[in-house]
C-alpha cells in the first residue's frame, strides 16, 4: 500500500496547474497589458508625428527646388506635381519627381497630406503661383496622432494641438 500512497501522490504532483494558479497567472498578465498597451499607443502617435513633421519639411525643400527649377510657375500647388516616378521620364512641371512618390499620394504614417492657399498672380498670361500652405492632419485624430501641421513658403513648421490646421504654435 505504501507505493501505491506514492503513485498517487506522484499523479496529483504531476496534474498541473490549479485553477487558482492560473488565475493568478493571468492577472498578473492583465495588469502588464494594462500598463504597456497606452504606452505602446502613445510612441506609435509620437512616432507618426515626428515622421509627419519630417514629411511636411521634405514637401518644403520640394516646393523650393520646384520654384528654383521652374521660376515662370513659381511653387507647385500640388504634391502629384511635385511626385513622379524617378527615372520613367524626363522631369516636367506637372511630374517633377522632387518628391518621393509615397508621400506625393498625400498619405504617409496615419497623416493626409495636402497643399492648399496657394497665392496666384497672372504674368504675361501664365499662371504663377507666389504662396502656398502645407497641412499634415491624422488620418484618425487621437489614434494615428493627435497634432495638425502646417507650413508655409517661410518653411517655418507649426501645429495644432487639436489636429486641425488652425497651427499657432511653433515646432522647436
Amino acid at each position: 500500500m505504501n507505493t501505491r500512497n506514492q503513485a498517487e501522490r506522484r499523479d496529483r504532483n504531476e496534474a498541473g496547474f490549479t485553477l487558482i494558479e492560473l488565475l493568478i497567472v493571468m492577472s498578473i498578465m492583465l495588469v502588464l497589458m494594462a500598463v504597456a498597451i497606452p504606452s505602446a499607443l502613445h510612441l506609435y502617435k509620437q512616432a507618426n508625428e515626428t515622421s509627419a513633421q519630417r514629411s511636411i519639411r521634405a514637401i518644403g525643400q520640394s516646393e523650393m527646388s520646384y520654384n528654383s527649377a521652374y521660376p515662370a510657375r513659381g511653387f507647385s500647388c500640388s504634391l502629384a506635381a511635385l511626385g513622379g516616378t524617378p527615372g520613367a521620364s524626363a522631369p516636367t512641371p506637372d511630374q517633377a519627381q522632387m518628391l518621393d512618390p509615397g508621400l506625393a499620394t498625400g498619405q504617409k504614417s496615419g497623416y493626409l497630406f495636402n497643399i492648399t492657399g496657394c497665392t496666384k498672380v497672372t504674368v504675361n498670361n501664365q499662371d504663377m503661383y507666389t504662396g502656398y500652405q502645407v497641412t499634415a492632419v491624422p488620418a484618425s485624430p487621437g489614434k494615428t496622432g493627435d497634432r495638425g501641421y502646417c507650413m508655409d513658403e517661410n518653411n517655418i513648421v507649426k501645429y495644432d494641438p487639436k489636429g486641425g490646421t488652425n497651427c499657432t504654435e511653433s515646432v522647436q
